[in-house]
């Protein structure tokens, strides 16, 4: 069946005003135009779209039934002609980012990016903090520290204040710090950090003999099923805690570093580079409170 588009979207207006006036005010058309239009798609389908009021419009069953499907049609054909309207070539950004932030905070937004920089070719990798920009090709480097890399410009995305988490059924039984002594307490390669931590607590910190990890994802994993006490950061894992898979027993906060956006201070800025850290540092601002800063640094190695 042939069913003109002019009719479809004299329908749809009408539909949203529930108004011929209005809806032919919208359409640039007159209110004659639009009656004739609405008539001669009811006479097509064979089936009343509005019961017509004193003072206005209301939808029938049939009209109630078909809003929503033309409404969603009307939605995908601007989107994609919005997509083809966009003369401006697609650009590749190669961005490796720390594993923990790319799935705990990178992959929850990653369509409103898409939506918001349709033109950048996005690759992500992701590694354990530890990257060689150069050799591994990457226009960014988001990483956990303290922003001073050798030959880097970096961007504060967000603090990562770490806190105790470990399994709902282990955390039952934490009533103090001291208590801690009794369980695996799981680590990082950063070795330093439950000493850190206890020493924040004001608690003697134990001989610490758990596991080590070389990721924050796999440590969290362990920790929830389980295997001890992980320092994780906090920020990272809220759906974990908020899904009862992690519990935070301690209010007590561990600052050792924030998430950088990070570019060798050779490699000029793309087209895609800047949408991208425009992006990132506006939702984190939004998110966080306007963390944000920046730091260069051609010393401090990492």
């Amino acid at each position: 069946m042939h069913l003109p588009l002019n009719a479809l979207r004299a329908f749809e207006a009408s539909a949203r005003h529930l108004n011929l006036t209005r809806a032919a005010q919208e359409l640039h058309v007159t209110q004659t135009a639009v009656s004739q239009h609405i008539r001669k798609l009811e006479d097509r389908l064979g089936k009343p779209l509005f019961r017509r009021l004193p003072r206005g419009l209301a939808l029938t069953d049939e009209g109630q039934a078909l809003l929503p499907v033309v409404v969603e049609s009307f939605g995908n054909l601007q989107r994609a002609l919005e997509k083809l309207g966009d003369t401006r070539p697609r650009e590749v950004l190669t961005v490796g980012a720390v594993g923990t932030f790319a799935v705990g905070w990178l992959l929850p937004r990653l369509r409103d990016f898409q939506q918001a920089c349709p033109f950048v070719d996005l690759r992500l990798l992701t590694h354990n903090n530890r990257v060689d920009m150069a050799g591994e090709g990457l226009d960014y480097a988001i990483r956990f520290g303290d922003g001073a890399w050798h030959g880097t410009q970096a961007d504060r995305i967000m603090d990562a204040p770490m806190s105790v988490m470990c399994s709902p059924a282990l955390a039952h039984g934490l009533r103090t710090a001291a208590d801690l002594a009794r369980q695996p307490l799981l680590r990082s390669y950063r070795t330093d950090e439950w000493t850190a931590w206890f020493e924040a607590a004001g608690a003697p910190c134990p001989v610490v003999r758990g596991a080590v990890f070389d990721s924050s994802l796999t440590l969290a994993e362990a920790a929830a099923q389980g295997a001890g006490m992980a320092l994780l950061p906090v920020k990272m894992f809220a759906r974990e805690l908020q899904q009862g898979r992690l519990a935070q027993p301690f209010a007590q906060e561990l600052h050792r570093g924030a998430y950088w956006l990070t570019r060798l201070q050779s490699r000029p800025a793309t087209g895609a580079m800047t949408a991208f850290r425009d992006w990132l540092l506006a939702q984190a601002s939004a998110g966080a409170g306007g963390s944000t800063g920046t730091s260069t640094s051609a010393e401090k190695l990492e």
